[in-house]
Parts: structure tokens; C-alpha cells; sequence
């Protein structure tokens, strides 16, 4: 029990933002899509991280520093929230890809993407997410690396110190390889046509932009981190590299709202007949 309550309390921004992750998944994809999914992107997780501490493939040679397992839940050498956090920060990379991609519709107090089972299940989709995923780890890992100096703790180190902040750059290859098959898991839970609304599906007001602003709201939680550890060079790397994207992506996403064509909205409307976007007038 105190294992239990040791994982919740001594992490909770992690469980904070897998919190926000149900609370934008449940209401996209349904009760049972969100779970198949929390349990296979676990299962990607872990078995990439355990392979990874064991036989250097596909992250590089890391370890973890055990000095939590009796306060927190380990299993087999690895933290529980760590294998945990690449379930939202998948969801959330593939999410804002998919804001990015397809068209939109917006009217009153409201917006959505008119997105298709072709736009979800398409390359685009998946190698966009992927990219979208491992970008967000070249913020966090940097950071996560001195976690002595924050809240974190030292709960990892690599066997050789990386030219990126003491992070090697295969770590983020095998960032860029989990996140396609965590990418690609999600396309496949979600491949099922469907005639009804899955149990959990509603549509809340600015759904689409969601996932979008869990996306966001991680990466600024690591950039504050950054520089509250007094890296200021550190987070304005981050800073930049994501400074023109988003601009990018916020004009794009302007000049393509209510742009779309009556093919579009009914090619949407076809695959997901719930949607909000049908019920504007």
C-alpha cells in the first residue's frame, strides 16, 4: 500500500498529465479504444526501455538508479510512470498531427478537425506524431538527465556522457522508433469502423484543440523546469526549435479554417457520424 501511494504522490504531474490524457482521449475514441491503447503503449514502452537497459538496443546503453523501489512501483528495473508517460506523450504527438493535416471547421464557440479514417490511419499521421513525439523528448530528456536538481530526482544515467546535453543521440533514434510503433498501435486500435458512437465518445466544446494543448502544456512544464534549474541556454534551445513550428502551424491552421470543401465534411461525416461538426446549424 505504501508502494501504491508512493507512486502517486512522489509523481504527480506524470499521473496529471495521464489524467488530462483521459480526460482528451476518452471523449475522441471511446472508453475501450483509450484503455486497449493505454495497455499496448505500455507494453511498447516498457519492453523498449527494458531492452534497452539490457542490451543497449534501441535507446543506447542507460540504467536506472534504484533509490525509489521501495517508495514507488518498479517493475523489472524500470519505473512504472516512466513507461506510463509515453502513453500521453504519444497521444498527444499523434493528436496535434492530426489537427495539423486536416481540415477545419469552426462556428460560435467552437472547432473542430474534420478529420477521416484515411487522415487517421495515414503515413502522414503516423511518421508526423512520431517526429512530433521525439521532438518533445529533445526538451524533456535533457532535463530529465538532471533530475538531481529538481523535483524528478537522479533516477537514470547513460554509460558514456551525449554531445546533446550529456544525452547521445541514439537515445533519440530509439525515440523516433518507439514512437512509430506507439503511432502505429493507436492506428491500429482504431482501424475498426464503427456505425454508433463508442461508450465515453461526447463532444465537448474545442475538442480537437485539446490534444493539441496537452501537447503544449508538456512541453512548457519542461521548458519552466529548464530554466528553474538555471539552464538558460538549455530551454532556449527548446525554446527556438519550436518557436517557428508553432507559428507555423497556428497561421496554417487560420488560413484553413472553414476552407474545407463538401466532400471533405461529408467524407468526415461518413466515418464519424457523431461528430459536432455535422450538427452546427
Amino acid at each position: 500500500m505504501d508502494i501504491l501511494i508512493g507512486t502517486f504522490t512522489m509523481r504527480p504531474y506524470v499521473f496529471a498529465f495521464f489524467a488530462a490524457f483521459l480526460l482528451v482521449c476518452v471523449p475522441h475514441v471511446g472508453w475501450r479504444r483509450t484503455l486497449a491503447f493505454t495497455g499496448a503503449g505500455y507494453l511498447i514502452a516498457f519492453s523498449s526501455e527494458w531492452l534497452s537497459i539490457n542490451t543497449g538496443f534501441p535507446y543506447g546503453w542507460y540504467y536506472y538508479i534504484d533509490t525509489t523501489s521501495s517508495r514507488e512501483l518498479w517493475i523489472a528495473g524500470v519505473p512504472f510512470f516512466d513507461s506510463l508517460s509515453y502513453v500521453f506523450l504519444s497521444y498527444c504527438s499523434y493528436t496535434t498531427a492530426l489537427f495539423i493535416l486536416s481540415p477545419l471547421r469552426a462556428w460560435r464557440w467552437n472547432v473542430a478537425t474534420l478529420e477521416t479514417r484515411s487522415i487517421r490511419r495515414s503515413i502522414s499521421a503516423l511518421v508526423l506524431g512520431s517526429f512530433l513525439q521525439t521532438f518533445l523528448d529533445i526538451v524533456i530528456d535533457p532535463v530529465a538527465l538532471q533530475g538531481h536538481r529538481w523535483f524528478l530526482g537522479q533516477i537514470y544515467g547513460y554509460r558514456e556522457q551525449g554531445i546533446h546535453f550529456g544525452v547521445p543521440l541514439s537515445n533519440y533514434w530509439g525515440w523516433l522508433l518507439t514512437s512509430l510503433l506507439l503511432v502505429g498501435a493507436f492506428q491500429l486500435i482504431d482501424a475498426r469502423r464503427l456505425t454508433d458512437a463508442p461508450k465515453g465518445v461526447c463532444n465537448l466544446p474545442f475538442r480537437s484543440l485539446l490534444g493539441p494543448l496537452l501537447y503544449l502544456s508538456v512541453l512548457i512544464f519542461n521548458l519552466g523546469v529548464t530554466l528553474w534549474i538555471g539552464e538558460p541556454f538549455q530551454a532556449l534551445e527548446g525554446i527556438l526549435m519550436y518557436t517557428l513550428p508553432v507559428l507555423m502551424v497556428i497561421i496554417l491552421a487560420l488560413r484553413r479554417v472553414n476552407r474545407y470543401t463538401k466532400d471533405e465534411l461529408g467524407e468526415h461525416l461518413r466515418d464519424y457520424p457523431w461528430s459536432p461538426a455535422g450538427k452546427t446549424s
